[in-house]
């Protein structure tokens, strides 16, 4: 079965897990029972040993089209063949308390017109295809046993058992009619819950339903590109591990920065740097409920021990709050197209980036201004740390972009200890907290000033990446961002200049995408070359949305590249974490930091088109 561009993938969830279904009605990407958990289907990232499930019509020449339920996270596939049409339906129930739902995928096909032979293939893999499984019939469909493991394929259906552990069946439906499969990870020798009847189906199919539709009826935005923010927080909702709180990066591993390339990192983690974009896109349109379950993840990391970093925080964590995220390569898996290696950790969790400590105290600041105070216990070990970042700000760090080349004096990193100081007086002030004032004060002020000194390069005319380099990064978009910079000063204008030229006149654009630097001037020691970064796309947005609020050329543009960017998500409105120079999404997907700079770019950017 050929790979599927990562474009032609929809996501399903219930917030302890998500899976990818193709249009082909393949889902080639499974982790249970969490998102970090081992693999159970992973044909996205090896073909031919990974394990898929897939239900399609067996005879060829379906077009194919997926679409969300509206306003929810359930997912329809579509084949449009000259015998008929035929729907997928795919779910994941959302538990509740003490049902029996937590770990259940639910897939129901139908046929609307015609007559069509369905064929199902459901052929797991356990533990990233390592582990032998026995396949075996019971009572209401097949059991597969693996290691830890147990997953029951309970349908109406009969089924037959291949020579690989699967299970295969053919049948035929007609207008008008359907069947269910449901599988489950059940308890070793436990029963595997019955078949599926039609009325059961149904009333979960529903639940489903109500529970998204309610959900997204909650978000308060109202302006332009409504459909698409709200298909960002479905997207960012599936990515939350609602026992915690936390959000994932992206609830894959190992999908490539380029094909065929090494960049290929797990995703499957909550990184501290999402968290002031996370708890500012949140607020914004009106899921405060969410926002404080962030923030009482974020809490727990800093009121915790330290962990494995140089630092009060280490720069990611498991969804569990966990610090030990081991990174070893899987040799065995050909990786998405043949991109190596399969890597399952992140060995970045004990590098020094020093950028972390802006984001949360700026993510701290809109807590408390916008949800719920800050406690005086919460203060406390807040102080301490950010005595930590008035004692160790200059120091060189691995930076935003976790390198693996080499510590430097990177501007971002600089900018946001300037974030985590301003911050951190800001909130003393208002709340009256005690604090080393005069301390602060004083590293707050030097930053500033060694970064307008060292961060500028005179001939460049712009901010660049690291103290003594000539190279571009979009992070520096931000600065105006997080306030360190005046939107509208010449500066941060000359540099709005040097990014948008093209990557061919020493830019970072490319039409309406945007590099987060040079592939040519890599600094993180790794070969290959990559796409351009979305996320970076959505900062240059609103970069010019602000600056445009005295420009009106500048805000023109800013309209104009949004809406381009909305040309490269996917059918779903879902993007992965770059694109590729043919338009092909690449790297993990989909990803949360793009859809909060989705949600954060179009708040912004229709609030001063009302001129506000």
């Amino acid at each position: 079965m050929p790979y599927l561009p990562i474009e032609h993938y929809g996501i399903i969830g219930n917030l302890r897990t998500a899976a990818l279904v193709g249009r082909n009605g393949s889902i080639d990407w499974l982790c249970l029972p969490r998102f970090d958990s081992p693999s159970v289907f992973a044909a996205i990232l090896d073909d031919r040993i990974g394990g898929h499930f897939r239900i399609a019509p067996t005879a060829g020449g379906a077009r194919h089209k997926q679409f969300y339920w509206p306003d929810t996270n359930v997912l329809v596939t579509r084949f449009l063949h000259p015998d008929g049409i035929a729907e997928v339906i795919d779910f994941m129930p959302v538990p509740r308390p003490g049902d029996d739902a937590e770990h259940q995928l639910v897939r129901r096909v139908h046929v609307i017109t015609g007559e069509l032979a369905i064929r199902v293939t459901c052929r797991p893999a356990f533990d990233y295809a390592r582990a032998e499984h026995t396949a075996a019939f019971d009572d209401s469909g097949v059991r597969f046993d693996g290691p830890g493991l147990s997953l029951a394929l309970a349908t109406p259906v009969e089924l037959t058992l291949d020579a690989a552990g699967g299970a295969t069946g053919e049948f035929v439906l007609r207008a008008g009619e359907e069947r269910t499969f449901v599988l489950r990870a059940v308890e070793p020798g436990a029963r595997s819950g019955g078949c599926p009847t039609p009325a059961g189906t149904s009333a979960l199919f529903q639940r489903t339903v109500d529970y998204w539709q309610n959900w997204i009826g909650r978000c308060t935005y109202k302006g332009r590109w409504q459909d698409q923010v709200t298909r960002s927080a479905l997207a960012l909702k599936l990515m939350t591990y609602e026992p915690t709180g936390a959000i994932v990066a992206a609830p894959t591993t190992s999908l490539p920065e380029g094909i065929g390339g090494v960049r290929n990192w797990d995703y499957r983690y909550t990184w501290i740097r999402d968290a002031a974009f996370t708890v500012y896109a949140l607020l914004r349109i009106g899921f405060t409920e969410e926002a404080i379950r962030f923030q009482d993840w974020l809490r727990d990391r800093w009121r915790g021990p330290e962990g494995a970093g140089e630092g009060p925080l280490q720069l990611m964590y498991g969804i569990d709050g966990r610090t030990e995220l081991e990174e070893f390569d899987l040799p065995h898996l050909d990786g998405y197209k043949g991109s190596k290696p399969v890597r399952v950790g992140n060995g970045a969790h004990g590098q020094l980036q020093l950028d972390i400590y802006g984001e949360l105290m700026d993510a701290v600041y809109l807590y408390n201004k916008h949800a719920m105070p800050v406690s005086y216990d919460d203060w406390c070990r807040l102080r301490h740390m950010l005595d930590w970042v008035s004692d160790n700000w200059q120091r060189p760090d691995e930076g935003i972009w976790e390198v693996r080349g080499g510590r430097r004096d990177f501007v971002y990193s600089r900018v946001l200890c300037w974030v985590a100081l301003d911050r951190g007086l800001r909130l003393a002030d208002k709340r009256s907290f005690p604090a080393n004032r005069p301390k602060w004060l004083a590293a707050r002020d030097a930053i500033l000033e060694e970064v307008m000194a060292k961060g500028w390069n005179r001939d460049r005319r712009s901010f660049v990446q690291s103290y003594g380099s000539d190279a571009l990064d979009a992070s520096v978009l931000l600065m105006p961002l997080v306030f360190f910079s005046a939107p509208n000063d010449p500066r941060m204008l000359s540099t709005l200049d040097a990014i948008r030229a093209p990557l061919s006149k020493g830019g970072l654009a490319a039409d309406g995408l945007v590099y987060r630097y040079d592939p040519k001037q890599a600094p993180d020691g790794l070969p290959g070359e990559e796409g351009t970064f979305n996320m970076c796309s959505f900062w240059l947005i609103e970069a010019l949305t602000r600056a445009g609020r005295t420009d009106p050329k500048l805000l023109a543009e800013a309209r104009l590249r949004f809406e381009q960017m909305l040309g490269y998500a996917n059918d779903l409105g879902l993007y992965a974490e770059q694109t590729g120079p043919s338009g092909e999404a690449l790297g993990n997907f989909p990803q949360a930091f793009t859809h909060l700079g989705l949600i954060s770019a179009a708040v912004n950017l229709d609030r001063a088109l009302n001129g506000g």
